[in-house]
């Protein structure tokens, strides 16, 4: 499977306790429980990554469980916390005695101060370590907002954000054109990805949006992420299944094939996500990929 010419190719998806996935009878029926579950998942793919934790700080308790109910080699990848992202963040989704007193519904970063900033990070990053120890955590996910545009502290930020979660690493997806408008911007990007050793997220997605990434396939590190994100029409509803709600068909899989073997010979480590959760689509189409990828 492997070669020393090959990085690794991980295949797997953003989900696996979706509700429409639950509904659409992707699990085996004898399969009713949260262990049951997770445990069938890692038995089809070596990959997933907890896009739950981006809503609510993940517990201790979930990552032992998580660590507990996978194989050897299984790994999570973790979607950051929506208020590290600097992404609203209601106020209930906080640690209790960190809330700010305020009558909004929803806060940001720059909204707290820099003791309660620290401590959300150690939280997070706290909750995680029993993932860490078996050896089954893989990248926090920092997924930016589109208002997070190409500029120097929004570099420095990402920076401290790599220390913050030292000795594990990060990943960095974009949601802003300016970081990708045009080759000089290209270029600087990963060039500034690539010194720090930092994973790109390359994405498939609906274009021509502001929040629109085009479909960059390249390594800046050790670690390549590709996200699969669809392309649905109603990309701007605030309703997350027909945003993510496209399922993509072999010929369009068939095309990303042969990029997706390419990168994996820049690369060590390929994680290749499919993040178009609604009902089976993810899973049907992460086994399809997987399927084409002999390395995988």
């Amino acid at each position: 499977m492997q070669t020393a010419a090959v990085g690794t190719l991980k295949v797997g998806t953003a989900s696996w306790t979706d509700k429409t996935l639950l509904e659409s009878g992707w699990y085996p029926s004898d399969a009713t429980s949260a262990e049951d579950r997770l445990k069938f998942y890692a038995e089809q793919f070596p990959l997933v990554e907890v896009d739950s934790t981006y809503y609510t700080p993940p517990s201790e308790r979930n990552s032992e469980a998580w660590a507990a109910r996978t194989p050897e080699g299984f790994t999570f990848n973790i979607k950051a916390f929506s208020l590290l992202t600097q992404h609203p963040t209601r106020v209930s989704a906080l640690y209790k005695e960190l809330r700010p007193e305020t009558e909004k519904k929803s806060v940001y970063l720059k909204d707290l101060d820099d003791k309660a900033v620290d401590e959300v990070w150690a939280r997070f990053l706290s909750a995680l370590n029993p993932l860490a120890d078996a050896g089954k955590l893989g990248v926090i996910l920092l997924q930016f907002p589109p208002w997070f545009t190409a500029r120097s502290s929004n570099r420095d930020y990402i920076l401290q954000c790599k220390e913050r979660v030292e000795p594990w690493r990060i990943a960095v997806e974009f949601r802003h054109k300016s970081w990708f408008e045009d080759e000089k911007n290209t270029d600087r990007t990963l060039d500034f990805l690539r010194s720090y050793g930092l994973p790109f997220v390359c994405v498939d997605m609906p274009q021509g949006h502001t929040s629109s990434i085009p479909p960059v396939v390249a390594a800046t590190s050790d670690l390549a992420v590709v996200r699969f994100h669809g392309h649905s029409d109603k990309w701007t509803s605030k309703d997350i299944y027909e945003r993510f709600g496209y399922e993509y068909s072999e010929p369009e899989l068939r095309e990303w094939a042969p990029k997706l073997e390419g990168l994996a010979e820049k690369a060590e480590t390929v994680h290749v996500l499919m993040n178009n959760c609604y009902r089976n689509y993810a899973q049907v189409n992460a086994r399809q990929l997987a399927d084409m990828l002999p390395d995988a």
